[in-house]
C-alpha cells in the first residue's frame, strides 16, 4: 500500500512538472528535467536530512520508470489537447497530499521528534514544487505567494501525527490525512482562498 501510494504521488508530481514545463514553453528535455525534479526532490532532501543511504530513488527502478513514462505520456497528450489552466494546480495538489503523508510516515519510522516529523513531512511535500517553479523562472514560487500550500501540508502532517498517536489504523490515517491536504488545496484553488499578506508598516 505505501509504495503504490508513493508511486501515485510521484506520478502526479511528474505530470505537474511537465505541465509547468509546457506552460513555460520548454522543450521535451526540459519537460523530463522538471518531471524528475518535481518528483524526487522532496524525498531526496528528506533522506539527506535523515542520513538515509542510498537515496530511495537510486534503488527503485519502478519509481524512475513511472516518472519517465508519465512524463512522456503527458507530453504526448499535450501535443493534442489543451488542458484547463487549473489542471496543473489540481494535479500538483494530489502529489502534495500523497507525498506529504509519505514523508510523515518515513519520519515516524526514523523515530524523530514530533516537531521534526512535521517539518520533514512538509519539506517532502513542498520541495519539488519550489524547485519546479524556480527552474521555470517563477519567483517567488507558489509556496511563497500567500497560497494555502505549505499550510495544507502542515495540516495533513499534523492530522497524520495525531491519528498515529491515537492508534488509528494506518490505512485510515493515510486516507484521512492525504484527503485533508487535497481538500484544503482544492478549496484554495476553486474558492480563491489565500493567506494574509505581510503588510508594510507605514508611519
Amino acid at each position: 500500500m505505501p509504495h503504490a501510494l508513493y508511486l501515485l504521488g510521484i506520478a502526479a508530481f511528474a505530470a505537474s512538472g511537465v505541465l509547468a514545463a509546457h506552460r513555460a514553453n520548454m522543450d521535451p528535455f526540459g519537460g523530463f528535467v522538471l518531471a524528475f525534479a518535481a518528483s524526487i526532490s522532496g524525498g531526496t532532501l528528506r533522506d539527506l536530512i535523515l542520513d538515509r543511504h542510498p537515496l530511495y530513488w537510486t534503488r527503485d527502478w519502478l519509481l524512475l520508470l513511472v516518472i519517465a513514462s508519465v512524463a512522456a505520456v503527458t507530453m504526448l497528450y499535450l501535443r493534442r489537447r489543451t488542458l484547463p489552466h487549473r489542471t496543473l494546480m489540481v494535479v500538483d495538489a494530489l502529489g502534495l497530499a500523497v507525498v506529504t503523508v509519505i514523508g510523515a510516515r518515513a519520519a515516524l519510522d526514523a523515530h524523530v521528534t514530533p516537531v521534526a516529523v512535521l517539518i520533514l513531512a512538509v519539506l517532502t511535500g513542498v520541495t519539488g514544487e519550489v524547485i519546479r517553479d524556480v527552474l521555470c523562472g517563477e519567483f517567488p514560487p507558489l509556496l511563497l505567494r500567500e497560497e494555502v500550500y505549505a499550510t495544507a501540508a502542515l495540516a495533513g502532517a499534523t492530522a497524520y501525527l495525531l491519528l498515529h498517536g491515537a492508534g488509528a489504523p494506518d490505512t485510515l490515517n493515510t486516507a484521512a490525512s492525504a484527503g485533508l491536504v487535497f481538500a484544503l488545496r482544492l478549496a484554495a484553488i476553486f474558492r480563491d482562498l489565500h493567506l494574509p499578506r505581510l503588510q508594510r508598516t507605514t508611519t
